[in-house]
């Protein structure tokens, strides 16, 4: 059943049966106005398994320009701008296919240049201070998403990016945050309905798809029922953020501890991850009050081994003071509706 919920997050862990479940809070965020047109139908692009030791993101290709050329991006709930490698990036982007401004007819330059910094990166890379930064420049130009085109839409030229990001094989990111804004809200402005959904596979299952405008009811079985919010759960993230906390992890292994090289991140000796019978239950309170949970198995404990330690492996939940989010590790075992104009999100069984 497709369920749309609520605000309070309860970790629980199969581990530690005795334990008592910890309850944080998750904000929910501004909305935006509901379509009054129909004009446009939605559309379902295909989407690609990023993955490196584990699902990471999922990326699929927009079109940039006039004449088109074809931007691989990830479709990011927890940003809100579309940012993509240019021919203005040089070096720093060499392993992405760069947009070049100079072959587009439509595309017209801004006047600014802006730095992104990223609490997250790819995978397990290390986040140090500011060392995941992007500087892109303002422009504008057209864009298409599997057949819908917005016109003079504002995008951002990647001019530079630190080492972080160099491994990428995606040439950027289009948000598609719950401000709604930028390209999606262009889209909402011509009529398509405020809402989209994903359905994120593990590599190994394949046929990811984002479907912008609607719900493809193909893939779960039941009846939708709603709520009137919608909680942080971002996309372009793998693993699961919340205040420091070490008893979240002593629920689960006293061997989890953090690792020092990244700030935030925790880890444990590969082989011992498959000794973990360890989950994390998310619970929500439906519509008709009932609770509502949501599982991250144990199979999701690992996010990958660490670059400088090969033999420890990153835990899905890393410590990030202020800010609670819920990522790919989670969202990629259920069938997702994001409900822009609602405010509400939902999820059913695949």
């Amino acid at each position: 059943m497709l369920r749309l919920l609520g605000l309070c997050f309860f970790l629980a862990s199969s581990y530690a049966a005795q334990s008592t479940p910890r309850a944080i809070q998750v904000q929910s965020r501004s909305a935006h106005a509901v379509t009054r047109r129909r004009a446009l139908k939605p559309v379902t692009l295909p989407l690609d398994d990023y993955f490196l030791g584990t699902d990471l993101q999922w990326i699929g290709n927009i079109s940039v320009g006039t004449p088109p050329q074809t931007m691989l991006v990830v479709f990011d709930t927890g940003s809100s701008t579309l940012e993509f490698s240019s021919t203005m990036c040089g070096e720093a982007c060499s392993n992405q296919v760069q947009f070049d401004p100079t072959k587009s007819s439509t595309f017209v330059e801004g006047n600014f240049t802006s730095v992104l910094t990223f609490a997250t990166s790819t995978g397990v890379v290390p986040v140090i201070g500011n060392n995941a930064q992007i500087t892109s420049r303002n422009a504008t130009d057209t864009v298409s998403i599997g057949g819908l085109t917005i016109e003079s839409t504002e995008v951002f030229l990647i001019i530079n990016r630190t080492e972080p990001f160099f491994a990428d094989p995606f040439s950027g990111i289009l948000g598609l945050d719950a401000q709604a804004n930028g390209v999606f809200s262009a889209l909402i402005d011509q009529g398509l309905p405020s809402l989209f959904s994903f359905f994120l596979t593990p590599q190994a299952e394949g046929n990811a798809e984002l479907t912008i405008g609607g719900i493809d009811h193909t893939k779960f079985d039941g009846k939708s029922s709603l709520t009137a919010e919608r909680a942080t759960f971002d996309s372009g993230t793998s693993n699961v953020l919340f205040p420091t906390d070490e008893a979240i992890y002593a629920l689960i292994s006293p061997d989890i501890v953090p690792h020092a090289s990244e700030n935030g991140a925790y880890g444990i000796a590969c082989d011992r991850i498959p000794t973990l019978p360890a989950e994390i239950t998310v619970q929500f309170t439906a519509q008709d009050g009932s609770a509502f949970n949501l599982t991250i198995p144990s199979i999701e404990l690992s996010v990958g081994p660490f670059e400088d330690d090969p033999e420890t492996c990153q835990t899905l939940i890393n410590a990030f003071d202020g800010l609670n989010v819920v990522g790919g590790s989670l969202l990629k075992h259920y069938y997702s509706v994001w409900d822009v104009g609602g405010q509400r999100m939902g999820f059913a069984a695949v």
